[in-house]
């Protein structure tokens, strides 16, 4: 075989191997926002739902279902989030693996019944869109009337994705 052919020869490899690679999840949406306008999941890939969770009690010395046995929003998104991780990390996967959240807030009587969205967004901009973790879900944050126990502000779910290899 002549060099030209084996150029070209390899020239074909290379690109048959890139056209095979595994694909991406793609995420859309402004660099600076704090969420991701949309997030395409490939086909084929592994898909695990956490069960809407309250955050751990924060401080167990506090009278139980009171809102300080569970810290301030931002106390109880950071460890939510820590929780969840843990979970993640179980089934191989991490916090830059999530690709939906759904937040659930109460009031806060000290906001005049409105949700702590700046005190869930200082937590949360801990763990997403950070230079160690830039990946950032596809969000919805919505005020509820209750959560099933009493105490938390919140509950989150989330949605995580393994593409295909």
């Amino acid at each position: 075989m002549t060099s030209k052919a084996l150029t070209l020869l390899a020239l074909l490899l290379g690109a048959a191997t890139v056209a095979q690679a595994a694909p991406a999840i793609v995420r859309t949406g402004a660099p600076t926002a704090p969420i991701a306008a949309s997030v395409e999941v490939p086909a084929g890939s592994d898909i695990v739902y956490l069960s809407g969770m309250l955050p751990p009690v924060a401080d167990p010395n506090a009278p139980p279902g009171t809102p300080a046995a569970y810290g301030d929003t931002t106390t109880q998104t950071v460890n939510l989030f820590k929780h969840m991780q843990a979970m993640l990390t179980e089934k191989g996967l991490t916090l830059g693996d999530v690709v939906m959240m759904r937040i659930y807030m109460v009031g806060d009587p000290a906001k005049d019944g409105r949700m702590d969205f700046a005190g869930m967004m200082a937590g949360y901009k801990q763990f997403f869109g950070t230079p160690d973790q830039p990946n950032k879900p596809a969000r919805s944050t919505v005020q509820v009337a209750g959560l099933a126990a009493p105490g938390p502000s919140m509950e989150i779910e989330v949605t995580a994705a393994r593409p295909p290899k």
